[in-house]
């Protein structure tokens, strides 16, 4: 533990609670920005856990790339993602090559990583020391006092006893834990998106480019040129998705979540790893490629009710960051996005008031600009999302105009502007506002049409030996307008061919309701077996 003050009482500049990669990257940034800042990081664990493999997009790529210059570290350590991809079955498909299958044709064109998170979160944090700040682990905050304006008290239980900590700014980086929003009661569980996760580390899982799947299943390197072991593979399936993430070394982190509101997972008392197994098992690809594999025990995890949000995100000496702040769902990997944003805004904050400025309405922007950005995306991404991502025809057109938009409307700024493209969280902005409606409105009549389809028997039709492998996606804007058109015109299409049918349909509301509906969990279960 890096506690060093003699006196019972510290005080600083900044407290940070969570050293994991938002709280981190927090405290890297003031102090490389202004080494003068007094910095305490608390962290609980005295080194990381391993944690969920998780994927970046674009943008969180930027952010660890290009604003806290982890490109050498990344490209040393981890695996370069090569795109995603879409997995289909229905009951016409009997092994991989029988699956439908969305993706690139090519290799990935803009940088994103597949990484592990203890990894990459103990670098950061690393430099972070290495900047100045003061780093205390193991270490628990036991209470934090808020005072608008003043110093905020923390009461820290470390391996040396208890001590007190005086900072004029809190950084809430404590994960799901979300010790701010909990303790004053301003998380608020997104009911309106009831899912639960479970996931875990395999090793000896199947690899997507092995050369016996090629004399296995007729033409199947023949319609692709990249390398498909290194993207994010989702398998799709009515109500639900999993994912598949390799990572360096060989292990690979494969997971599922599921809509309770559309899919049942098992209610018996399997351990949690093997009804991973036999709920994947259902479909085709993730059956032939978990085919001998083993899931590690105590990496295995399940949490229910994912998805929350604070009301307040900052107060004058106070901000929330990452899980902290609030949490949507791993489909597109958001979560480190998420993190990029509120890091970034919380760093504008403290740097404002460093600088003397008038926080009431950046605080007031900030506050406003955040729930409206988390509000907007749910709705624009998520909300009835599960109803029809298991149907091939549907989902190939909202993954065109989902990722084509990502790309023009919010990746590309960042990418143009740097660290001034994180300004704005994505969707917030006035000028955002078509753009989230087109979202929105594709969004909600996709899952109205796929309700209509389970309706009449034709949910999955085209989940059987087709293929959409798209050249693959670059900044520049007429290729960008030409993906996004030609998904318009197949959404187009649909209505007109099928979608009529459930034109003035209400959506019928669900009444029954899951036991633990009143809020995410505070932690998730670890299991040994």
């Amino acid at each position: 533990m890096k506690d060093t003050a003699a006196e019972a009482i510290t005080e600083c500049d900044v407290a940070v609670i969570g050293g994991a990669l938002s709280g981190a990257a927090a405290a890297l940034l003031l102090r490389r920005e202004d080494p003068a800042l007094r910095i305490v990081v608390i962290e609980k664990n005295e080194a990381f856990k391993r944690r969920v493999g998780e994927a970046t997009v674009e943008v969180s790529a930027y952010f660890l790339c290009r604003v806290l210059g982890l490109t050498q570290f990344l490209t040393q350590t981890q695996l370069t993602k090569n795109g995603l991809r879409f997995w289909f079955a229905n009951r016409e498909t009997q092994d991989l090559g029988d699956c439908s299958e969305i993706g690139g044709r090519y290799l990935s064109t803009v940088p994103s990583f597949l990484i592990d998170r203890s990894v990459v979160d103990e670098e950061v944090l690393r430099r972070a020391e290495e900047a100045g700040a003061e780093i205390w682990r193991p270490a628990t905050v036991a209470s934090v006092a808020l005072a608008s304006g003043g110093y905020q008290t923390l009461e820290v239980k470390t391996g040396a006893g208890a001590r007190t900590v005086r900072a004029r700014w809190v950084v809430d980086a404590s994960g799901i834990k979300a010790m701010l929003a909990r303790a004053h009661d301003w998380l608020e569980p997104n009911t309106r998106h009831r899912t639960l996760s479970a996931w875990s580390r395999w090793r000896g899982a199947g690899d997507w480019d092995a050369a016996e799947l090629t004399g296995r299943h007729e033409g199947w390197q023949d319609s692709y040129v990249g390398i498909r072991g290194t993207a994010t593979n989702h398998i799709a399936g009515d109500g639900w998705w999993g994912w598949w993430i390799a990572l360096k070394g060989g292990d690979t982190s494969i997971g599922v979540v599921l809509d309770q509101r559309c899919a049942d997972w098992p209610d018996d008392k399997m351990p949690v790893g093997e009804k991973l197994r036999d709920f994947l098992g259902r479909h085709p690809a993730a059956r032939e490629m978990m085919a001998g594999a083993e899931f590690v025990g105590g990496d295995v995890h399940f949490r229910r009710n994912l998805p929350y949000c604070s009301r307040l995100q900052a107060g004058d000496g106070f901000v929330l960051t990452g899980d902290a702040s609030a949490f949507l769902d791993p489909l597109y990997s958001p979560g480190m996005d998420w993190i990029a944003f509120t890091t970034i805004g919380a760093v504008r904050l403290i740097r404002a008031w460093r600088a003397g400025e008038d926080l009431a309405p950046l605080l007031a922007k900030h506050n406003g600009d955040f729930t409206t950005s988390y509000r907007r995306m749910f709705e624009a991404l998520y909300e009835d999302k599960y109803d029809y991502l298991g149907d091939y025809d549907i989902m190939r057109l909202a993954f065109r105009l989902d990722i084509g938009l990502y790309y023009l409307f919010v990746a590309r700024p960042v990418f143009s502007d740097g660290i001034e493209g994180f300004a704005e969280p994505p969707y917030a902005a006035r000028e955002a506002g078509p753009f989230f409606a087109l979202m929105r409105g594709y969004n909600r009549r996709f899952a109205a049409m796929a309700r209509e389809r389970r309706r009449n028997g034709t949910f999955g039709r085209g989940n059987a030996r087709q293929r959409d492998l798209f050249p693959g996606f670059n900044f520049r804007v007429p290729y960008l307008l030409k993906v996004i058109a030609g998904g318009l015109a197949g959404w187009a299409w649909l209505e007109l061919t099928e979608g009529w049918r459930s034109w003035g349909r209400r959506k019928q509301e669900v009444v029954e309701q899951p036991a633990a509906v009143a809020g995410p969990e505070v932690l998730d279960y670890a299991v040994t077996r």
